[in-house]
């Protein structure tokens, strides 16, 4: 069975190192860096934990289009990753650590944003979970109404943990157990009893006051070392588990440990009681081992198939590795500059580059009887040639679409002024959660004008 994960992914920096000295320019300490690390955070983070422990594990999430949101599908290799497109930049944490021990944190991209779309192969992979954990890290997509919708059916038939954000949206009804660490619950709980005589105080009546509230089946409040206070709707008395006792210099991570151990053994079939005693003692096992510090770097990316491969091979692998598949097409006849800067361009924007190239047939009926210049076979060769281009594949027909079915790419590629919106393809990769960009036009290079100073030498 599948676990699915959804949430907000952000990419964490390490920076770790020594410091033996102060700065001269002010009483801070100078941190001499020996060693820095990308890693999965987020819901990336749950993803990569799970896939550690051996589960069939999918990450459904939404992406940005920039250098960190390629660094984490690389850190994400092996992983499942089902993504929309976030229309914002990647959010990066970058933590400077002396000796282990936190020094400080600096945040990039992390400004409230508007809330991405989910696209329907977003909703098929959550639709195909056998638990489901809801990492909400404030960017918004938990508060998408098609995927809460999805999430309040699927909670009445499997396990669904959700570990909330201050700033994200609240659990949907029947979720198996809710998990906020104790400054989260006590937020929430004072945002419930707001102008009440009495709010909550104790752990125990706070976790009551969030169970009544989110309508949930049960709610973990996690305290660090104290342990966690397990509060259930089908009964009335709390449950208190301890932590052992465990020596931490860095607690990252430790939330993300015990929901995705709680899923795990939730859908392993163990009741809630059980379940989270487990889970809180293997949060605890988790940082006692050395936490995020210690965890493995994601395996390396499987190398491409070689140059010339089936396109579909090359798609196949980039695809395994979670990466992203760009495609561009045209008859390319006479390659030229113009046509090197756009293939070069199309490839930077992703981690392949499949050109979709019309046969001969197919570019005499669109170009004329004396066209093309150069044959199928030759002008295969010669992009091949190109250190941008991964793979060609030859289409017959007048237009791209059935490459473009068969491919499926993540992006379809233009050069030129075209409008978009205008584009045939743009309907179509649409249908599967892809999109067309435009790269830059280069004009007084074209293959008609060389074809025409070719016949006035001649």
């Amino acid at each position: 069975m599948k676990i699915v994960v959804v949430g907000d992914v952000l990419l964490d920096v390490d920076l770790d190192g020594t410091a033996t000295r102060l700065c001269p320019d002010a009483p801070v300490p100078v941190v001499d860096v020996s060693h820095v690390r990308g890693r999965a955070g987020g819901a990336g983070l749950v993803a990569r934990m799970l896939a550690g422990d051996g589960h069939q594990v999918c990450l459904v999430t939404a992406l940005g289009s920039d250098d960190p949101g390629r660094r984490l599908l690389e850190e994400l290799t092996g992983i499942t990753v089902v993504a929309g497109r976030s229309g914002a930049p990647t959010p990066v944490k970058t933590r400077l650590r002396s000796d282990g021990h936190p020094v400080a944190r600096f945040d990039e991209g992390c400004q409230v944003r508007p809330a991405p779309d989910v696209t329907p192969d977003m909703l098929e992979a959550v639709e195909g979970a056998g638990a489901l954990i809801v990492a909400d890290y404030g960017r918004g997509l938990t508060s998408h109404p098609a995927l809460r919708a999805m999430i309040a059916r699927l909670a009445r038939s499997i396990p669904v943990i959700w570990d909330p954000h201050p700033a994200g949206a609240g659990p949907v009804p029947g979720v198996a157990v809710v998990t906020p660490n104790l400054s989260e619950a006590r937020a929430a709980a004072a945002a419930v009893t707001a102008g009440s005589p009495g709010p909550p105080h104790g752990v125990p009546e706070i976790a009551a006051t969030l169970l009544s509230r989110w309508k949930s089946n049960a709610v973990l409040v996690t305290q660090g070392g104290h342990g966690a206070t397990l509060v259930r709707a089908s009964s009335p008395t709390p449950v208190q588990f301890p932590a052992p006792p465990t020596a931490v210099t860095d607690a990252c991570g430790a939330g993300d440990r015990l929901a995705g151990s709680l899923a795990a053994h939730l859908m392993a079939g163990g009741d809630v009681e059980e379940s989270c005693r487990r889970a809180v003692r293997e949060a605890a096992v988790f940082l006692a081992a050395g936490g995020v510090a210690a965890l493995p770097s994601a395996p390396p990316p499987p190398p491409l198939p070689r140059k010339g491969a089936d396109a579909l091979a090359v798609v196949r692998s980039v695809r395994a590795a979670g990466g992203t598949v760009v495609a561009t097409g045209g008859c390319f006849d006479l390659l030229h500059a113009g046509h090197a800067r756009t293939l070069a361009a199309a490839r930077r924007l992703g981690d392949c580059l499949i050109v979709c190239l019309n046969s001969d047939a197919s570019a005499r009926r669109i170009k004329g009887a004396s066209r093309p210049i150069i044959g199928q076979q030759d002008r295969t060769e010669l992009l091949l040639s190109l250190e941008c281009v991964d793979a060609v594949l030859v289409f017959d027909e007048d237009t791209p679409e059935m490459a473009l079915d068969l491919l499926r790419p993540d992006l379809w590629v233009k050069g030129g002024d075209y409008d978009l919106t205008q584009l045939p393809e743009t309907a179509l990769m649409e249908s599967w959660g892809g999109r067309c960009l435009v790269v830059p036009y280069h004009p007084a290079r074209s293959t008609t004008r060389l074809a025409a100073a070719l016949a006035r030498v001649g």
